[in-house]
């Protein structure tokens, strides 16, 4: 038996026949949907309380964490669809935790079939577009949720991408300061450069481009609370001759440029819109220009997680490296340089992960409880995502394949 089980006695019922031995009543319905849905998971090492006070786990290893279900049509929604019901679950409170949620969701994300369980029990969802209209409501939904909310978690810069750790214990703002600049050398800035930023959040990239580098910036955006806040940063830095934050969606972008950048936009393109970005960069950069893409990631094409395209970002897709390229292959780029840096954006989340848990109380006040939840669920989630490598994040520098005009070596990232 790959379980073992605490089956509670039915009230009433003796607890020994037969000269003293123990009786095990029969396993009821539930108990048994249990074991079974463990184990088509590859029963990772965690145990699964019901509302019975049954309760089922893994023999063989100590379980990382117990998952307590609160009524019986929640263990029947879990099973149905477990990628988007664990989710709603455990926001609307069916489901709790005791025990570390980002163990759990790496114990549940590693188990044996758990890949090919979610192939075979993933369901058809809604499609969000990311038309000029689709693009705007998606970013708006996760993004203009209010500028005080990022400020409890983020750095004090306000980036809400993937940092750079120099060394393991650097702190989150050191980081975020060492992935500008890595940034700024991947793309070769030089002084009085004209440089575009594709999707720039609350500007601390731009401002760094042109405080540090001394180049121009227009960055696009389309969420219109980060371009206010930009605005005033630019502004109170007196940067604003430097820099221009415009609130337009990328596509609108016009001019020519020395480099194109883009940290954290890719994701909310959508694969079906790739070619119109790659069409953006072709017609945005002078014949020595060069470019930058940083974009979440996956080895293989695959889906964002169901429940979080549903609730947090809507329209997101990851794309694998090859799906990556095809921005850039029709229009004959030459890629320079190609660096992953998955275990410092899980680095990353967990810095804001523990920002956020010691702000609960004010997010609760912001929002509710249920939001809390959410949120906590999806920088755990990532965390483990990013920890177990089902996500990456891609860093890809390139230039007209003209343009020889290029680093001889990588010496100038790490001088």
């Amino acid at each position: 038996m790959p379980f073992s089980s605490r089956v509670r006695l039915a009230e009433g019922e003796p607890s020994s026949r037969n000269g003293g031995v123990a009786a095990v009543s029969k396993p009821s319905p539930e108990l048994w949907l249990a074991r079974t849905f463990l184990g088509a998971l590859g029963n990772p090492p965690v145990r699964l309380a019901l509302w019975s006070g049954d309760s089922v786990c893994p023999t063989d290893t100590e379980p990382v964490a117990t998952v307590r279900l609160r009524d019986r049509r929640s263990l029947l929604r879990l099973m149905y669809n477990p990628e988007l019901e664990f989710g709603e679950a455990y926001t609307d409170g069916r489901l709790q935790v005791d025990g570390d949620l980002v163990c759990l969701l790496e114990a549940l994300g590693r188990a044996p079939a758990a890949p090919r369980a979610s192939r075979l029990l993933r369901r058809p969802r809604r499609a969000h577009t990311n038309t000029l209209r689709g693009s705007r409501d998606n970013i708006h939904r996760h993004y203009d949720l209010s500028n005080e909310f990022y400020r409890l978690w983020l750095d004090e810069r306000m980036v809400y991408t993937c940092a750079y750790f120099p060394t393991p214990t650097a702190s989150l703002e050191e980081a975020q300061l060492a992935k500008m600049e890595h940034v700024c050398r991947k793309v070769g800035l030089r002084p009085g450069d004209r440089v575009v930023e594709a999707g720039c959040g609350w500007g601390a990239l731009a401002l760094y481009m042109a405080r540090q580098h001394g180049v121009f910036v227009r960055a696009f955006n389309i969420s219109h609370e980060q371009i206010v806040y930009a605005r005033e940063q630019a502004r109170a830095q007196r940067l604003s001759d430097r820099v221009e934050f415009i609130e337009d969606d990328y596509r609108n972008v016009s001019g020519h440029y020395d480099a194109f950048v883009s940290v954290g936009m890719l994701e909310h393109v959508g694969l079906d819109h790739f070619d119109e970005l790659g069409r953006v960069i072709d017609g945005c950069l002078a014949s020595h220009g060069r470019g930058f893409l940083h974009s979440i990631g996956r080895n293989a094409p695959d889906h964002l997680n169901a429940w979080i395209e549903k609730h947090i970002f809507p329209g997101a897709y990851p794309p694998s490296l090859r799906e990556m390229l095809t921005v850039l292959e029709p229009y004959g780029f030459s890629v320079l340089d190609l660096e992953n840096l998955r275990l410092h954006y899980a680095a990353t989340l967990r810095h804001w992960l523990a920002r956020f848990e010691r702000a609960t109380d004010r997010v609760a006040s912001m929002f509710d409880d249920r939001f809390v939840r959410a949120w906590r669920l999806y920088l755990a989630g990532s965390v483990a995502a990013f920890s177990m490598g089902s996500l990456q994040l891609f860093q890809v520098s390139f230039a007209r394949r003209s343009n020889n005009d290029i680093p001889w070596t990588r010496a100038h990232l790490y001088q």
